[in-house]
């Protein structure tokens, strides 16, 4: 017998959820506690409670009374690593936290980790904070243990499985090989050492990871782990996923990651999940292959329907004909009680273009014998006599490992820093937009993204049809538009801030990471 989702019980676990609106909370941590209390799932397990593999039918996944999922399979085999993708908006975020917090009946034998915050800024250092979380589970599993030898004896499957981990999350190890795992994310010798309340939202979150990668859980679900990770660190986050011998849910927005770590493609679309073998270019090639015969397939049974209809119409009143008619009508019948070959639907693509800017005489920003470094001391220089000058047809990427500098030149572009020794110019009438991971904050996350624009640009006295069209360039479509900025997924977010930056008509794109939560 499956088991069903209880929509009463899920509302019961949900209570361990801290209130929203605790006075030492931040609005942007109220509203993801309100997404995790306005989602509900209720599904049936159909696959064995022993099980490592997950499947569970007649899911469906509702958030603020939208339908995410409707009537589909969440089907989950142990050792197997999916992407999940799918449009911005469309729930992939919200279906991960449905299966972190078990909304779905997933057995409880599965544990599962899902990296979806930083590592707690505490006195513990970077290296202790990853090992205190691995003592955790292996207290876990002994606990674990002791209660399978008890309720079903020492020929129980699951302990087999146990005694693995327990083997491998050898305490005599637990330095070395969190030690390599951090030093893989980017960390050295000495910033391990660091306390994580010394460290950045994103060097915390590296720590988080590590945690994951080390406890090595049945299920693991990672939520753009690329984000803030330099070039060497996605390679090597890459190849270690790669070897990932449970299951694994990842969204990403890299197509190279998800061509080197996954084995299978989950598609949310249309309110269904649909499943592909093979990495991300397997699935864009099979798709399309799909979607060929499903035309050819549609075009075909069309054209039946329409010869039919065509002689069913020149069979006028003659007797014999009519009977004819009726007899081909029954074919019809039955075709659209088999169910009709459905027209391919193409997803929507959104091009969006920066309006033109007033041409400016170059250079419009130049470097002169640039010297930075945060504390003015030598030791700490991040750029030395840097000379460099930009002009409008300047199309410039920087790379270079974490730490290199490379926000830093963005910040002495915008002179949100100053240099230690040389100048800045940039042209008088130059205006400048920039794209990072803290660009949301500008959002007022109660306002909709109808009215924050509106308040935001109230000089342009556009009618509310035109600001339905100039957000909805950006993908910002239906009731997205009128719904609060704070329940948008991250993607969308990201695009009400490019709707922003076009309408400031800028004559020079920052761009720091423009790819994190975009599709």
């Amino acid at each position: 017998m499956g088991r069903k989702g209880n929509p009463k019980n899920n509302k019961k676990e949900k209570k361990n959820t801290p209130e929203v609106g605790s006075d030492d909370e931040s609005v942007h941590s109220k509203f993801e506690k309100m997404r995790i209390n306005s989602f509900t799932a209720i599904g049936s397990l159909t696959s064995k409670e022993s099980s490592r593999d997950i499947k569970i039918e007649q899911v469906t996944l509702t958030f603020h009374g939208r339908e995410l999922l409707t009537d589909t399979t969440v089907e989950i085999n142990f050792g197997q690593r999916y992407g999940l993708i799918g449009s911005n908006g469309c729930g992939k975020s919200t279906f991960l936290q449905c299966l972190a917090i078990r909304e779905l009946p997933i057995p409880e034998h599965i544990d599962i980790f899902y990296l979806s915050e930083e590592a707690h800024p505490s006195e513990r250092t970077a290296l202790q904070s990853v090992i205190d979380d691995v003592e955790k589970e292996v207290k876990r599993l002994e606990a674990e243990e002791e209660r399978l030898l008890i309720e079903e004896g020492p020929e129980s499957e699951e302990l087999l499985d146990i005694y693995d981990r327990l083997e491998r999350l050898d305490p005599a190890t637990f330095i070395p090989r969190a030690s390599e795992i951090l030093i893989g994310l980017g960390f050295t010798s000495e910033s391990m050492h660091k306390k994580t309340k010394d460290l950045s939202g994103g060097w915390r979150m590296r720590v988080s990871l590590a945690k994951a990668l080390f406890i090595k859980p049945t299920l693991l679900l990672l939520d753009e782990p690329t984000n803030h990770l330099d070039l060497g660190a996605c390679v090597w986050l890459e190849q270690y996923l790669a070897k990932y011998d449970r299951s694994m849910v990842v969204i990403s927005h890299s197509q190279d990651f998800l061509n080197t770590v996954c084995t299978n493609i989950i598609h949310m679309r249309q309110s269904k999940l649909q499943y592909y073998g093979g990495n991300y270019d397997t699935f864009v090639k099979t798709k399309a292959e799909l979607e060929v015969n499903q035309m050819k397939a549609y075009n075909k049974q069309q054209e039946d329907i329409a010869h039919i209809k065509s002689f069913i119409a020149s069979c006028g009143t003659y007797s014999n004909l009519v009977r004819q008619g009726k007899s081909k009508q029954k074919i019809i019948d039955k075709m659209e009680e088999a169910g009709l070959v459905e027209k391919v639907v193409e997803e929507k693509r959104f091009n969006f273009t920066f309006p033109p800017c007033n041409p400016l005489a170059p250079p419009i920003l130049q470097f002169s014998g640039v010297t930075f470094s945060y504390s003015g001391k030598e030791a700490d220089v991040l750029y030395r006599n840097l000379d460099l000058s930009i002009d409008l047809d300047s199309r410039v990427a920087l790379v270079g490992p974490n730490g290199a500098g490379k926000s830093t030149l963005l910040k002495l572009m915008v002179q949100q820093l100053t240099p230690t020794v040389g100048e800045v110019k940039k042209h008088g009438h130059l205006k400048i937009a920039r794209y990072h991971q803290h660009s949301h904050e500008i959002l007022d996350l109660t306002a909709t993204p109808l009215d924050f624009m509106r308040s935001m640009f109230s000089h342009l006295n556009k009618e509310t049809e035109d600001w339905r069209r100039e957000i909805g360039r950006f993908g910002i479509t239906g009731k997205s538009q009128t719904e609060a900025i704070g329940c948008m997924s991250d993607g969308l977010k990201s695009r009400l801030i490019f709707a922003i930056m076009a309408l400031e008509n800028p004559h020079l794109l920052l761009l720091d990471e423009r790819c994190h939560q975009q599709t």
